[in-house]
């Protein structure tokens, strides 16, 4: 049974690294949950490890592969982040109107802080993450999704759109990134499947603006009445 007392809805946008969640987020300008914030750790020990292997070595040179990468923390797993507590934060979001998240590094693998996200009354908010799609069935059984969607672009833009971000903000050694990228971009296809199968829309950045622009303007009219 649906929450009566439910003050906002939850928006999820999925996708690959470097689809541009983040992006369409601030178009939007509505409050934004980072959900790559609930991380764990780096010193975790049950972050999952790579091992070896590429997802596509037609594709990727060897060279580039994520074997080069082997024994180091395997961000892209599912393993690696905490749903967990991101679920427990968005309802908070959605029944309270604010709650209080980690602020984390990636550079640094590791959480340096918190803060209060506080939504200011907004009837809808974005969580938006690489993992977003993990959270998609919880959000809807308990009545706080507002609309689900997969961000996806062609491969070879969010190729190059993820790794000049990534330098940009040094999140990792240059190799790590570019090997990382080039295993990501064999994997795209297969992340936006997974998360289609667990009830994302499929859409390119463009097209959930003027969806999501849409919600937000009947959201508005029914606060209003």
């Amino acid at each position: 049974m649906h929450n009566v007392l439910v003050r906002s809805r939850v928006i999820v946008l999925a996708g690959p690294s470097g689809a541009g969640k983040s992006r369409l987020a601030e178009r939007l300008g509505l409050p934004v949950l980072r959900l790559d914030d609930f991380y764990k750790d780096g010193s975790d020990p049950t972050l999952p490890r790579l091992t070896s292997g590429a997802p596509s070595r037609r594709l990727v040179p060897r060279l580039l592969s994520r074997t080069g990468n082997a024994g180091l923390v395997d961000w892209d797993h599912p393993d690696s982040w905490l749903p967990q507590d991101a679920l427990a934060t968005m309802s908070e979001l959605c029944h309270r109107g604010r709650a209080s998240v980690p602020v984390y590094e990636i550079a640094r693998d590791g959480r340096c802080g918190t803060q209060t996200l506080d939504l200011a009354g907004s009837p809808l908010f974005v969580a938006e993450g690489i993992f977003a799609q993990d959270i998609v069935a919880a959000s809807r059984e308990s009545g706080l999704l507002a609309a689900a969607y997969c961000v996806t672009q062609h491969p070879a833009k969010t190729f190059w759109r993820r790794l000049t971000r990534d330098l940009r903000e040094r999140r990792k050694p240059p190799l790590v990134l570019v090997r990382r990228g080039f295993a990501l971009w064999g994997d795209q296809r297969r992340v936006v499947a997974d998360a289609v199968s667990k009830g994302c829309r499929k859409v390119h950045p463009d097209e959930a603006f003027r969806e999501i622009s849409a919600l937000v303007a009947a959201a508005a009219t029914t606060t209003a009445d």
